[in-house]
């Protein structure tokens, strides 16, 4: 049986969850604002969408998906304000600036489905073109016009701002701003308004509404109902490309993608980096965008020996951290050891080697937990990190003890021997085995025995 929690907490359903959360942001003054025009855009939508059926015209309903746009707006600006209040959690380590880039593509999406749902009603219609009732249809467009205009203008909405800007412009932008440069030269102040470019959602909420007044004029003058669907398809193209932009933009944030405006200043930056004192080498640098305007990045590290791992951690944190607002940086000291052989020349009767007995040293750990190809034991607890070089016989020292003996006819002592291949691989010396590797020192294929024909179980001369 398993342990009896008398006073656990119940568990909240995902209502229960959301509930609390929407009340947290309800207690912040700032959203009574945003949850004001809510009210009325709900409230207007409802009138659209009954003002849109009494005329039977599909422009109109174009149009109204703009006020549920705007709606979808309000509530990617009210997860914008959460966004801020929450603190990052252990689970959500980089925090939730993510659910608002979330929200602006989800919106974006929704608004360019309508759109193809409109343009398949206006091929349908094309087939047979139903009467249009004028009645409510002018009433309806500056109803919307006013509404979504106001809601854009009086409510900051951080997420929508930066991405308008930060995106590509759209094909309806492009063709606006040749204008207003002929207008501005004209009109000097209107400059401020018109460039560099228009407002997106701006600009298509005013072309649409121009859509529907051409609509108006020419079903009351010569009832050409064919209009109506005609300015459908243009109000549909129209949020289509202006929210295409947006959602590219969007989708490439969600896929931690690095933004292509800022490649060159973080390479200029890892220049910078490589050039500090201490620093031998960085590698697998990775950045992405961790929400709009924020980036987040790793980067390894590999230092000197005699560096200061905290002094380099903090100039190169100084360094990235004016574009990298999350950063990660681990530093790895050099692990590099290149064994001295000889400490001076070599000397004439060093070159044999076999005269020289090497005292066996017990090896730390047991065969099976060394490396195969570096015959470096492994440590168990953990693998060597990335930016480490197993140096073989690192970790035993050998012992060399210099026999004194003088061979029959040769009278010469020997020096000291180096590191036979047996000795790198395994830790310890035999003699009597032949050598078939070659050494460190240059010498390869160099016989362990006093003489060149290996003869096992004679006596030595």
């Amino acid at each position: 049986m398993g342990t009896i929690h008398l006073f656990r907490k119940p568990q909240r359903s995902f209502f229960g969850k959301l509930l609390q959360e929407f009340r947290l942001v309800a207690a912040d003054r700032r959203s009574w604002k945003i949850l004001l025009f809510g009210v009325i855009n709900l409230t207007c939508t409802g009138f659209l969408l009954m003002w849109c059926s009494s005329t039977n015209s599909i422009a109109l309903t174009a149009y109204t998906y703009l006020t549920i746009f705007d709606l979808f707006s309000l509530i990617t600006c009210l997860i914008s304000y959460w966004v801020m209040m929450r603190k990052p959690s252990p689970v959500y380590s980089f925090g939730f600036e993510r659910l608002e880039v979330l929200a602006v593509f989800a919106s974006t999406v929704l608004a360019q489905l309508g759109a193809l749902f409109i343009l398949k009603e206006s091929a349908e219609r094309f087939l047979e073109q139903p009467e249009i009732h004028t009645g409510r249809l002018l009433v309806g467009t500056f109803v919307a016009l006013s509404f979504n205009l106001f809601t854009m203008l009086s409510i900051r909405n951080k997420p929508f701002a930066y991405v308008s800007e930060a995106a590509s412009t759209s094909w309806l932008q492009e063709h606006v701003a040749d204008l207003s440069r002929s207008l501005c030269g004209i009109i000097p102040g209107l400059s401020s308004i018109f460039l560099p470019r228009m407002n997106p959602f701006v600009l298509i909420d005013l072309a649409g509404a121009f859509a529907l007044c051409i609509t108006y004029m020419l079903i009351e003058i010569n009832n050409y109902f064919a209009v109506d669907t005609a300015s459908a398809i243009a109000i549909a193209l129209m949020t289509f490309g202006t929210m295409y932009p947006m959602s590219v933009y969007s989708g490439k944030v969600l896929l931690q993608t690095t933004p292509p405006h800022v490649i060159g200043q973080l390479d200029k930056l890892i220049r910078e980096v490589s050039t500090l004192d201490g620093v031998l080498e960085v590698r697998n640098e990775h950045f992405w965008t961790l929400g709009f305007g924020s980036l987040a990045g790793s980067v390894h590290v590999r230092i000197r020996r005699d560096a200061n791992e905290q002094m380099v951690l903090a100039h190169v944190t100084n360094r990235l951290y004016t574009l990298v607002s999350t950063l990660t940086v681990q530093i790895f000291k050099d692990d590099w050891i290149r064994p001295a052989l000889l400490s001076g020349p070599v000397a004439a009767n060093v070159l044999n080697f076999s005269d020289h007995h090497i005292i066996p040293m017990p090896p730390l750990k047991g065969t099976d937990d060394s490396n195969p190809v570096t015959s470096t034991p492994a440590k168990p607890s953990s693998p060597p990190p990335e930016f480490s070089f197993n140096t073989p016989g690192k970790n035993v020292s050998p012992v060399f003890l210099l026999t004194t003996q003088t061979r029959p006819g040769l009278g010469l002592n020997h020096g000291h021997t180096p590191y036979s291949s047996s000795l790198l691989n395994q830790g310890l010396g035999v003699p009597g085995i032949g050598v078939t590797q070659g050494f460190r020192t240059g010498f390869t294929n160099m016989p362990s025995r006093y003489g060149a024909n290996n003869r096992t179980g004679q006596p030595r001369p």
